[in-house]
């Protein structure tokens, strides 16, 4: 009997110390508690108007330390991303508008997610296993972004996300065969997430019914000083590229991809935009071939040094265009009723390389029945002293 005794006085101390292990605050390898409440992001959504007939949202995703991003599931436009700068002051370092109805009115594809195809594509045509195809005209003989109607004016799908400490919006469509020209039936998944680390995660996805051409990417003009604030021209930025491609004088490539030693295509070193952009005929509007073996690199730095900001890019695409803003001339009035001039904002639009499907020595942009087109790119956001 005092044996039994014994063991119920061991069990009585014991067993609550094994439930509260079991199931109190889990424990990792190390022993060290792990963290059940992780900080989220907030999400809200809001009406923002329609679009023949159809409901747009604003859902808007705010970290703890006040950086916020909105996105519209018109064109998946990001329409303002606020981040902090030296003094903790949040500016919106986004181009745009402070209503849906400015992106009506017709806008250089500010903030957008642009596809069948992005950039250019020579003569609105290519061939693809014997076949030609056609497609909409709209820069001249050339195809830009997707054509007349592309991604950028479609009104997605769109669902919100939280995944542990990172939230934010899935946005689906689903590209009829023959819209724009372009062949088979292209569903297309884009998902926006926001983390406490002040990174805006892009993922892409696509998948075809039949072989059709496939570049995603995100349009945003940037400024670190603010929206309407000034250009970028005092802006540092670095490029991870040692080659560029060489275009003619309608921007389309010529297939030379060139070194950029030497040249003021030359950003492997931080510099000034402004620099060398006098010897750029037109300004830059140029792919950079990036150093990538296709998993998530650093692509760019963007640095801006009377707020602190600084802007990292990263992604598993194989190129980035570099866009300087310079067809903007003051005629458009973005937020806060600020005009836009010239160089602005500008672009680092990470991609595959522009008319790909008629240049066979650029990676390859053809998607094919039973592949999964996926690529990824993260806009990451700091603070300098």
């Amino acid at each position: 009997m005092k044996t039994f005794r014994n063991l119920a006085i061991i069990l009585s101390i014991t067993f609550p110390v094994y439930l509260f292990i079991s199931c109190g605050a889990p424990v990792n390898k190390s022993n060290e508690p792990v963290q059940k409440n992780v900080p989220m992001i907030k999400i809200t959504k809001s009406n923002y108007g329609k679009v023949e007939g159809k409901e747009v949202f604003l859902f808007t995703l705010t970290a703890n330390d006040g950086t916020k991003v909105q996105i519209t599931n018109y064109g998946g436009i990001v329409t303002s991303l606020f981040v902090p700068d030296r003094n903790g002051n949040l500016g919106d370092v986004v181009l745009g508008f402070d209503s849906l109805q400015g992106y009506l009115n017709g806008h250089p594809y500010f903030g957008c997610i642009v596809g069948r195809c992005a950039n250019r594509i020579a003569g609105a045509k290519f061939e693809l296993d014997g076949k030609t195809y056609q497609l909409a005209k709209n820069i001249g003989d050339n195809h830009l972004h997707g054509g007349i109607s592309g991604f950028d004016k479609k009104v997605w799908e769109a669902r919100e996300i939280v995944q542990g400490d990172e939230a934010g919006v899935e946005l689906t469509y689903v590209s009829p065969g023959g819209e724009e020209g372009y062949p088979g039936e292209l569903k297309v998944r884009v998902i926006y997430m926001l983390t406490q680390d002040r990174e805006l995660k892009i993922r892409y996805f696509a998948e075809t019914d039949r072989p059709t051409p496939v570049n995603l990417t995100h349009h945003g003009y940037f400024n670190l000083k603010g929206a309407g604030n000034g250009d970028i021209l005092d802006h540092e930025l670095m490029i991870n590229a040692d080659r560029y491609n060489v275009v003619n004088d309608q921007l389309l490539p010529t297939g030379e991809l060139r070194p950029v030693t030497g040249t003021p295509m030359d950003f492997r070193q931080p510099k000034l935009i402004g620099r060398d952009m006098p010897q750029v005929e037109g300004g830059y509007d140029h792919n950079f071939a990036l150093n990538t073996d296709g998993s998530l690199v650093k692509a760019a730095i963007l640095k801006e040094s009377s707020t602190g900001r600084w802007m990292e890019v990263y992604t598993t695409q194989p190129g980035m265009q570099f866009y300087g803003g310079n067809f903007l001339d003051g005629t458009i009035t973005g937020k806060n009723g600020k005009p836009y001039f010239k160089h602005y904002g500008l672009c680092l639009e990470t991609q595959h390389f522009p008319d790909s499907p008629n240049q066979p020595g650029f990676p390859s942009t053809i998607l094919r029945p039973g592949e999964t087109f996926q690529s990824e790119t993260i806009y990451k956001f700091g603070i300098s002293p």
